[in-house]
C-alpha cells in the first residue's frame, strides 16, 4: 500500500495533499513551499490533464483510417483494454468497499457520468474520419464552457456556493472568460474557414461531408458537456455523492472495458475474424488510449476540487491539440486561430496567478 500512495495520487479531502511521485512533490514544495503546492493541486492537476488530452488527441487522428470504417470502434477497444488494465490495478485502493454488490451499486451510481462520456468518445473517434483534428477538438470541446455555467447554476441553487466571489476572484473570472471564448471563437473561425472552402474542390476540402460531418462533434460537445457536469457533481467534496476520485477512476474504467469489450466482439462477428490490437499498425491507437487514461486520472482530481473552473481549463486541451496538428500533422493555422490559441494561454497563466495572490 505504501508503494501505491507513493506514486499515485490518494489522499482525499482539500485539506490532504494529493500524493505524487516524491521527485515531482519536492519540486513543486522548493518552488511554491508545501501548503501553496497542496492548495494549487487542482490547477497543476488540469494542467496536466490538458497536456495529456491534448496529444491523446494528436495520436486518435494519427490512429484513424478515414477508409475504414469501424475505426472509431477499434479505438474503443485501445481504450477498454488500457482503462480496464489501470482499474483493475488500482482495485486495492478503492476508497469504497468494492465487493461485487458494492461495485454494482456504484457503477449505477456513476452510470450517468460514465455513459456519457463513453458515447461521446466514440462520436469523437468516428468524427476524426471526416474532419481535421485541428476542426473537431474546439467544436467539441465548447462543452467546457456549457459544463461550467450548468455547475454553476447547480452549486448556486443547492447552496454549494453562495456567493459568486467565493469561486471567481478578478483573476479567475478573468482567465475563465478568455479560455470559454478562445475556445468559442475558434469554433467560429473553423466554421468561416469551412464555408471558404466551398469554393474548393470537393477533395481539397476540409469539410468534405459538410454540414452532415459537423453532427460529429456537436454531438459529442451535447454528451460531454452531461458527463463533465455530471461528474462534476458526483465528485463534489461537499455535495456529491461519496465516490472517491481513484473509485471514480475504478468505475470509469471498468465500464470502458466492458465497451471496449463489446466493440472488440462486434469487429469479429462483422470481421468474421478477431480484430488484433496489438498489430504494428494499430500501435498509435494504443498510445492515445495511455494519453488518455494519464489524462483521466488527473482530470478527476482536478474536477473533485474546484470543478467549475476545472472544466473550461480542462477543455483547453483542444488548443494544444490544434498546435500539436500543426506541428506533426502539418495542418495549417490561420492567423485567427493563432489568436485564439494566444487568447486561452493568457487565461490558463491567469487561473495560475489566481491561485499565487489568492494565498497571499
Amino acid at each position: 500500500m505504501e508503494l501505491y500512495q507513493t506514486v499515485l495520487p490518494f489522499a482525499r479531502g482539500p485539506e490532504n495533499f494529493f500524493l505524487l511521485p516524491p521527485s515531482f512533490f519536492r519540486i513543486l514544495c522548493a518552488c511554491f513551499g508545501k501548503e501553496e503546492a497542496i492548495r494549487m493541486s487542482w490547477f497543476l492537476f488540469a494542467l496536466i490533464c490538458t497536456l495529456g488530452w491534448g496529444f491523446a488527441d494528436l495520436f486518435y487522428k494519427k490512429g484513424t483510417d478515414e477508409a475504414d470504417r469501424y475505426s472509431h470502434l477499434k479505438i474503443a477497444v485501445w481504450v477498454g483494454l488500457i482503462m480496464g488494465v489501470c482499474a483493475f490495478a488500482l482495485l486495492p485502493l478503492a476508497e469504497t468497499p468494492m465487493s461485487p454488490a458494492a461495485l454494482l451499486e456504484n457503477a449505477a451510481r456513476y452510470s450517468p457520468a460514465s455513459l456519457c462520456y463513453i458515447i461521446s468518445m466514440v462520436i469523437g473517434y468516428a468524427g476524426l474520419r471526416y474532419l481535421e483534428l485541428s476542426i473537431v477538438s474546439p467544436v467539441q470541446n465548447a462543452s467546457g464552457a456549457l459544463s461550467a455555467l450548468f455547475m454553476l447554476i447547480y452549486f448556486l441553487v443547492v447552496g454549494r456556493i453562495t456567493d459568486l466571489s467565493e469561486t471567481f476572484d478578478p483573476f479567475t473570472l478573468t482567465g475563465t472568460v478568455l479560455i470559454v471564448l478562445g475556445v468559442i471563437a475558434l469554433a467560429v473561425v473553423e466554421q468561416r474557414l469551412s464555408r471558404a472552402e466551398k469554393q474548393l474542390a470537393p477533395e481539397e476540402r476540409k469539410y468534405r461531408f459538410g454540414a452532415l460531418a459537423l453532427l460529429f462533434p456537436l454531438l459529442y460537445c451535447l454528451f460531454d458537456t452531461l458527463g463533465t457536469s455530471a461528474d462534476g457533481i458526483i465528485l463534489d467534496e461537499e455535495v456529491g455523492l461519496g465516490l472517491g476520485e481513484i473509485d471514480v477512476i475504478i468505475l470509469y474504467g471498468l465500464t470502458f472495458l466492458l465497451a471496449g469489450l463489446a466493440a472488440w466482439i462486434f469487429l469479429w462477428i462483422r470481421g468474421k475474424k478477431p480484430y488484433n490490437p496489438f498489430a504494428r499498425s494499430e500501435w498509435p491507437k494504443g498510445l492515445a488510449a495511455c494519453c488518455e487514461e494519464f489524462g483521466q486520472v488527473f482530470y478527476v482530481y482536478a474536477m473533485a476540487r474546484n470543478p467549475v473552473v476545472a472544466a473550461p481549463m480542462v477543455a483547453s486541451y483542444c488548443i494544444v491539440s490544434v498546435v500539436l496538428s500543426r506541428v506533426f500533422l502539418k495542418e495549417k493555422l490561420k492567423a485567427s486561430q493563432y489568436a485564439c490559441v494566444a487568447a486561452v494561454i493568457v487565461g490558463i497563466v491567469l487561473l495560475g496567478l489566481a491561485d499565487g495572490f489568492s494565498a497571499e
